[in-house]
């Protein structure tokens, strides 16, 4: 385990002092939907996961994000004059304007109900968006604050998303929804964060995985939702994922001092996004390899590997080493994306070493296993994935303190972000109120007719599950004017735990 420096050992860094999470209770079992495509199920939950989740009738990103934050303040027993920050991270926004305000003004009126403090007039509410790094950039917007004129007050970042595919597309199987909250403040209960040692990426993909609004050439539907469907390349978004990562590896790791190689050994933990159950193995293992490549014995390790495996050592060494491996022929579509397929072909030879056990299952094991049935939250994907293993960790009786942890962002178009952290010396306190199984609950799991009216959004024989301690949406605007105009706006409602 890597040690803090000396001058770190005595002191606790702001960062996650809290995290809770809302899941729709409308699951798809992935076993069922490949029964009902002709899917293989071995290669689907080997490959992407085992179920996802839906949002259900009367549900929103909004609603899904202020569900989650009301659970946080509960959880955790908070006074919501002390948050002076109420981040929304979420690349599933219906409203161009406001995004963040309307979490609080749903949360205002359950405090409200409640008898409650409501959250402060102060309180900024910015929305962050960038694909899937949104919550990152807003967890480190929020350290920011607390480290300027938000010093001693707290902050709550809500990662909130839906994803939705088209039927019969590759990304079909990696849907999902939900949210996570994280409470933020200036001496962390759970995960000591250090942004300053942190590194960034970022370089424009055009047609990684986009949401342009010529788009929404759609039929109208039932419930007045817009469906949010990309643009996307699936190997191209492989290849954006694997590059982005490493350049945001590479820029932590040149802080640090030292090979850069050893601190795939030192790092404790690893925790990234997820988009499906192999994407972190696949860019992990990418971020070895770069490195191995940039090291005068690292490279003789890989041609080691490569004189077993069969592959080209010069051929890799020329992949691992093209600054810039995108061209042309991948925007035009004359090229399917994949542009390390020497990298692909000798990571499967490592499955087979010893070496894959101590680089790869002892670091992205802890949390990842129950990670397996949320499916892809996007932004929401990382910070459930740091909540499943705090969980997993305190049930089980592991002994995580003072470890190094590693979260690696990445959102696509294209940004990555790795940042440090050190779990916090009395983080089984504020881990044992993390609500991931509460989270998973009972859920409904949906018949093909149902999920497909679901997708689409169509009435079906679908019996909604009674909200009870959260919010819906009780009815959208349809008024276009000339005097009054609420077309498109969300109206919500509290609806307070049934007895």
């Amino acid at each position: 385990m890597a040690s803090p420096p000396p001058e770190r050992r005595n002191r606790v860094l702001p960062g996650i002092s809290g995290l809770s999470l809302y899941l729709p209770p409308y699951r798809v079992q992935l076993q069922d939907w490949c029964a009902w495509n002709d899917e293989s199920w071995e290669k689907t939950r080997s490959v992407v996961g085992r179920s996802f989740r839906m949002r259900g009738p009367a549900q929103s990103v909004y609603t899904l994000a202020a569900n989650a934050v009301l659970r946080l303040i509960e959880d955790y027993e908070l006074d919501p004059q002390r948050i002076g920050m109420l981040a929304l991270g979420t690349e599933s926004s219906s409203d161009n304007s406001a995004g963040a305000i309307i979490v609080k003004g749903m949360i205002n009126d359950a405090l409200e109900a409640k008898g409650m403090p409501m959250l402060a007039r102060d309180c900024e509410v910015p929305e962050f968006k960038h694909a899937c790094l949104a919550g990152v950039y807003g967890l480190k917007a929020a350290l920011r604050y607390l480290a300027a004129d938000g010093a001693g007050r707290q902050a709550i970042v809500v990662s909130a998303d839906i994803a939705e595919y088209a039927l019969g597309s590759t990304g079909e199987p990696t849907q999902g929804a939900g949210a996570v909250a994280m409470l933020v403040d200036g001496e962390a209960r759970l995960l000591e964060v250090d942004i300053a040692a942190g590194g960034s990426d970022s370089d424009y993909r055009t047609v990684d995985f986009r949401k342009p609004f010529a788009r929404f050439r759609q039929a109208p539907r039932d419930d007045g939702q817009m469906q949010d469907l990309p643009v996307f390349n699936g190997r191209y978004s492989t290849s954006c994922y694997i590059d982005a990562t490493h350049h945001a590896m590479a820029a932590m790791l040149a802080k640090r001092g030292g090979r850069p190689v050893d601190y795939f050994s030192q790092v404790d933990r690893v925790f990234m996004h997820r988009p499906y159950t192999q994407m972190p193995t696949t860019g992990w293992v990418m971020a070895y390899l770069f490195a191995l490549a940039a090291d005068d014995e690292g490279r003789a390790q890989l041609r080691e590997y490569c004189a077993a495996s069969g592959v080209d050592a010069d051929a890799l060494l020329h992949e691992l080493d093209t600054a810039s491996p995108f061209d042309e022929s991948i925007v035009t579509g004359a090229s399917d994306g994949d542009v390390f397929p020497l990298s692909r072909k000798l990571r499967q030879h490592l499955r087979g070493l010893d070496l894959w056990q101590s680089l790869v299952v002892d670091k992205l094991s802890l949390g990842a296993d129950a990670m397996r049935d949320l499916g892809n939250l996007y932004s929401a994907a990382l910070p459930a994935w740091l909540a499943s293993g705090l969980r997993q960790a305190a049930d089980d009786g592991i002994d995580i303190a003072g470890q190094s942890w590693l979260a690696l962002g990445y959102g696509s178009g294209d940004a990555a972000e790795a940042i440090p952290m050190r779990v916090a010396d009395g983080w089984r306190e504020a881990a044992s109120r993390i609500n991931f199984a509460e989270a998973l609950g009972d859920p409904v799991d949906l018949a093909e007719a149902q999920y497909l009216a679901l997708h689409e959004g169509r009435s079906s024989d679908l019996v909604p599950v009674p909200p009870s301690g959260e919010f819906v949406v009780e009815s959208i605007g349809t008024v276009d004017g000339p005097d009054f105009h609420n077309l498109g706006v969300e109206f919500y409602r509290y609806v307070p735990t049934s007895n």
